[in-house]
């Protein structure tokens, strides 16, 4: 145990969450993987469980818990052996959810985060477009007023949960010209007329549903829009230093699994006469990489102590991911290669964790984006400072 963040409680909240995989969860990962579809009662069970609700007010039903917690969950997440799975559940609490708890009517936070925290509800968040990648500034769709209506038009891709979803958050133009400064975050239930999701068929996070969705002149009231109009993009910036500190917290876990997995297996499996955790060039191959794995672990967990005390970390959360997500892809290259052919085949777990690991320097910003970030508050001497108060 880690005494400098995590307490006797937080431990007993991690064998609790373990325990709950375990019984819930694994026994069903290889279907999702296989079927691509994750079953709606599991996020039921989650909601029951409180698992969706730890860092949100206790006045729609979640448990206001400091982000270690969250930390744990999603650590323990990675150890299922489907990022996939990880990737539905972490998209639609974190992703999804925290726009509805920070922009959110009171309205919107009874009818749509409540029932998310309670797993009734699904939630998917929508900024990233066909044309756009990273540039999120860049994006086509746009939410047009017209008496007590917005009309959104437009694409989205990438979207995780976005065939499962309830209801979209959406990032759209409702002033083209403006650029950045025109962007608004919007709520659409996922059944609204002119709302298409086609699923995507992907490398890795084989069990998790990722669509491309079309918004055809879609229909809302405006009292759908989500904080203030214009406001989209600094929303949108706000809530990427927590994306981006998850995802290098998924990459540091994934890669210690890994670790641990191939010491374990090294430890049975011989050859030449003697078991093959005693030959020094496997040794010090994984002691470098348990080095690098063990130094992003305690930079990302000093940058959650400062998020948590809600300091703008978006440097720190951008170098976390950047250098977290690169070792664990090197780490997971290297343990697979240990295990010879037997890492090659699918019944073993890391054919698996090297395709779904790969999405790390990908999703939620490239890590050529970040270095870009990382080279204007670096070289530039460019201070970022946070959008909304």
């Amino acid at each position: 145990m880690n005494s400098l963040y995590f307490t006797e409680e937080h431990e007993l909240f991690r064998k609790s969450f373990r325990d709950f995989l375990q019984k819930e969860v694994v026994p069903h990962i290889e279907k999702w993987e296989k079927t691509g579809t994750i079953e709606r009662f599991i996020w039921k069970k989650f909601g029951e469980m409180g698992f969706f609700g730890i860092n949100y007010p206790e006045a729609y039903g979640g448990m206001n818990l400091d982000l270690f917690y969250s930390v744990i969950f999603l650590e323990e997440l990675q150890k299922v052996k489907s990022s996939g799975f990880a990737a539905a559940m972490w998209a639609h609490a974190y992703l999804a959810m925290t726009h509805l708890n920070a922009e959110g009517s009171e309205r919107i936070k009874q009818d749509y985060l409540a029932p998310s925290i309670a797993g009734e509800k699904i939630g998917a968040l929508c900024v990233t477009e066909p044309f756009g990648g990273s540039d999120v500034a860049g994006m086509r769709t746009t939410a047009v007023k017209k008496g007590d209506k917005y009309i959104i038009t437009g694409s989205k891709t990438f979207i995780t949960n976005g065939v499962y979803a309830d209801y979209y958050v959406v990032a759209a133009k409702t002033s083209p010209e403006l650029g950045n400064k025109g962007i608004s975050i919007f709520l659409l239930d996922s059944n609204l007329p002119g709302i298409s999701a086609t699923k995507l068929d992907k490398l890795g996070w084989r069990a998790s549903d990722t669509a491309e969705i079309a918004f055809d002149n879609v229909e809302i009231p405006l009292e759908n829009l989500m904080g203030e109009e214009g406001k989209g993009f600094p929303y949108i910036m706000q809530h990427f230093a927590f994306e981006r500190l998850i995802m290098a917290i998924n990459a540091h876990a994934r890669a210690e699994y890994a670790i641990e997995y191939t010491i374990e297996y090294m430890s049975q499996r011989e050859a030449f006469g003697t078991t093959i955790d005693k030959f020094q060039a496997l040794r010090h191959t994984i002691v470098e990489h348990a080095t690098d794995v063990e130094h992003c672990k305690v930079f990302n967990y000093a940058a959650t102590a400062r998020l948590d005390k809600k300091e703008y970390v978006v440097k720190e959360a951008t170098m976390a991911k950047l250098k977290s997500t690169k070792v664990a892809d090197e780490t997971i290259y290297s343990c697979l290669q240990m295990l010879g052919g037997y890492g090659y085949m699918e019944e073993y777990p890391l054919a698996r964790l090297l395709r779904d690991s790969r999405l790390g320097p990908i999703g939620g910003g490239t890590s050529e984006i970040l270095k870009e970030i990382l080279s204007k508050m670096i070289i530039d001497k460019q201070n970022y400072k946070p959008a909304v108060k």
